[in-house]
């Protein structure tokens, strides 16, 4: 089977190509996920020789020592790229050493109800992605009546969702923003206040990205973006929210706040 980074690496080069003004942010993004992919499949193997390795939500990142081992090799990728203060942010951790790496990347694991603003703080969240999946993946969860707007596993808000294809209609599956963990939402609520009044929850999408929708919430002013399948099913919800960055930009400039930052920070 295809692993879900090369999925995801393959629809970014092809955006990248057909989406010019996206092109940088997908270079980026191709940067951290070229490295997360080798990490999961790092860490993959570690687990498959030793299965209660990589098993326990609950366990600290520095508990599985080759995390702390991999971080360096993280944050040396991104020393050249831009923005320029990520780029300096990544080489000055770089030079901390293992115990402060540790420390951030517990914080960072710990920190389920926080909205990651710092530089280190996106960083060390990128960097921990690929674990979190993994044990996500192997968590065997039973998400039957599940109705809640937190992920189930790492209970964390979702930063992006999908429409697809149910009956003769379309089912909301929330995607969490760190774990990638999905899971079935009603439509018509905000995630993040609970509001149902569809009046007060207005939905707007872009010739560009048409599939793409920005869903709003007058109450809170919040909003997150919900990649329609009905309407094109090539579509990778991870990367398509992350090429569609414009309409995160109109969002921001009306008065709304993002849910939850992407793994490029938007």
């Amino acid at each position: 089977m295809v692993s879900p980074y090369k999925r995801r690496i393959r629809r970014a080069e092809d955006l990248a190509r057909l989406h010019a003004p996206a092109a940088e942010i997908l270079e980026f993004y191709l940067l951290i996920a070229r490295f997360q992919e080798g990490l999961l499949q790092r860490l993959a193997e570690v687990s498959g020789k030793h299965r209660n390795s990589v098993h326990d939500p609950s366990a600290r990142p520095s508990a599985h020592s080759r995390l702390v081992l991999e971080f360096p090799a993280f944050l040396s990728a991104l020393e050249k790229q831009r923005p320029a203060r990520l780029a300096q942010v990544a080489r000055e951790l770089r030079e901390r050493g293992a115990e402060s790496w540790s420390d951030l990347l517990d914080a960072s694991w710990s920190a389920t109800d926080t909205v990651p603003c710092q530089p280190q703080e996106f960083l060390a969240r990128a960097f921990l992605q690929p674990y979190a999946e993994l044990l996500n993946s192997r968590a065997g969860l039973n998400l039957k009546g599940y109705t809640y707007p937190l992920c189930p596993y790492c209970n964390r808000k979702p930063g992006l969702a999908s429409l697809r294809q149910q009956g003769d209609g379309a089912a909301r599956w929330l995607i969490c923003s760190f774990c990638v963990a999905e899971w079935e939402f009603r439509r018509i609520v905000c995630p993040a206040c609970g509001e149902e009044n569809d009046r007060n929850l207005p939905v707007y999408s872009a010739s560009d990205f048409d599939y793409v929708r920005v869903e709003c919430c007058e109450t809170c002013k919040t909003y997150i973006k919900t990649i329609d399948l009905t309407k094109n099913g090539l579509a990778e919800p991870v990367v398509d929210e992350i090429a569609a960055a414009a309409l995160d930009l109109w969002a921001q400039e009306h008065g709304y706040a993002k849910l939850q930052p992407n793994v490029v920070g938007m």
